[in-house]
């Protein structure tokens, strides 16, 4: 599975930035997509989720209320709009697919694989 985030840099707390998760390999109508964040040192936190199964969605606490995924089947892409951003935020993104045999959902303790090669987000005045 190849997966690419991008669309990551430096915001000014309060702003905004909006990443893409683009999949080469697999039709993302077929998989959910989960979002995952990283701070070296730090264990990777999941912070939201989009199923293909029923659109349904999740977030972290962390992050509820100001980021927003959303997917355009057309471009075979995951979005992740990331408003009032916090230096908190600070990381690195990117997304993943579920672990086999686990494919289209999320949440219930779905595990998720390592994803592809992510997008630093810095939140910095």
């Amino acid at each position: 599975v190849q997966l690419q985030a991008s669309g990551g840099g430096l915001a000014q707390p309060g702003g905004s930035l909006r990443l893409s998760c683009v999949a080469s390999t697999l039709s993302l109508d077929l998989y959910a997509i989960g979002w995952f964040r990283q701070v070296p040192g730090k264990e990777r936190e999941q912070i939201s989720c989009i199923s293909s199964y029923d659109g349904s969605t999740t977030y972290a606490d962390s992050v509820k209320g100001r980021f927003t995924i959303s997917k355009d089947s057309s471009k075979n892409t995951v979005y992740l709009q990331m408003d009032r951003l916090k230096p908190e935020d600070t990381a690195v993104y990117y997304c993943a697919t579920p672990r086999p045999p686990y494919r289209d959902r999320c949440g219930g303790g779905v595990p998720f694989g390592s994803g592809g090669k992510g997008t630093l987000v810095t939140v910095s005045s």
